[in-house]
């Protein structure tokens, strides 16, 4: 039950990883996005369009 738990955890934050992986400049948004919307599924669409949509950060 527990690598059904984490497996979970990691594909509802796949929208987060990609942008901090990415270094998009909104990632902070992502994660908010992620966090308090990505249970519905329009939610988590929207923070997965973010993190491929934002401009990368420099540095």
């Amino acid at each position: 039950m527990s690598v059904f738990l984490i497996v979970g955890l990691v594909m509802y934050f796949v929208p987060t990883v990609i942008a901090f992986l990415r270094g998009t400049r909104n990632k902070g948004a992502v994660l908010v996005v992620n966090l308090f919307l990505g249970w519905t599924f329009i939610g988590w669409v929207v923070a997965l369009a973010m993190s491929f949509g934002g401009a990368r950060s420099q540095g």
